[in-house]
């Protein structure tokens, strides 16, 4: 049904009740903190995975160096050993050729003290370290003093000294003297002892009290 205002004044339009925003400011802000808290709390929860990632990422790095060092460590050592043995068995090597060498050269020393001096020959030799004793017989007491001459002319002993000497009283048929001698042996070039030998032309040590001399004819 179609109505006419006759009276040509228009409608009063209805009234709209004020709308009170005084308690929804509050629940905005609200809102709003809780929205900036959550993004925050997850920024810094986002970056504490990150570095929490990167450092397990470190430390697992970190662990295959060390086993890979531990791997290195054990090599060398094994190295060091292996070198430590190839030195111990060069070292030897080096000092049985230096004795072999020294062994020769003190066999041709005492050849040689022993061809010039007449009437004398060796029982045994033995050398410990430096250290040489040697034992033998002489038909005479001089031909021990000459032997003895002979050891401080060569140059390659020292400190010699009579430990025993004295007559074969098992020798019979010939007057035998039988004789110890200590001497340290120097070879050319190495330091000699405070209490190396006399000098060449001291006089011949004197036997021991109670050796019998050779008899005249």
């Amino acid at each position: 049904m179609i109505r006419i205002n006759l009276l040509g004044q228009a409608k009063p339009k209805a009234s709209r009740r004020p709308v009170d925003t005084g308690a929804a400011l509050p629940a905005l802000f609200i809102g709003a903190g809780v929205l900036f808290g959550a993004l925050i709390l997850g920024y810094v929860y986002y970056n504490w995975q990150h570095q929490l990632s990167e450092e397990n990422a470190k430390i697992k790095q970190l662990q295959t160096q060390k086993t890979d060092l531990e791997q290195v460590k054990l090599q060398v050592e094994a190295f060091e050993k292996q070198k430590g043995v190839l030195q111990q068995r060069v070292g030897t090597i080096e000092q049985l050729q230096r004795d072999r060498t020294g062994a020769q050269e003190l066999l041709d020393q005492i050849a040689s003290t022993v061809s010039r001096t007449e009437n004398l020959w060796l029982t045994s030799m033995v050398k410990k370290d430096n250290n040489l004793t040697v034992v033998g017989a002489s038909a005479s007491v001089n031909g021990v003093a000459n032997f003895i001459t002979a050891l401080k002319r060569s140059g390659y002993f020292s400190n010699i000294e009579i430990k025993e000497s004295k007559q074969d009283e098992k020798a019979t048929a010939v007057q035998t003297f039988t004789f110890e001698i200590s001497a340290q042996i120097t070879p050319p070039g190495a330091p000699a002892s405070a209490t190396s030998a006399k000098p060449v032309g001291a006089p011949a040590a004197a036997p021991q009290p109670g050796t019998p001399r050779p008899k005249v004819g």
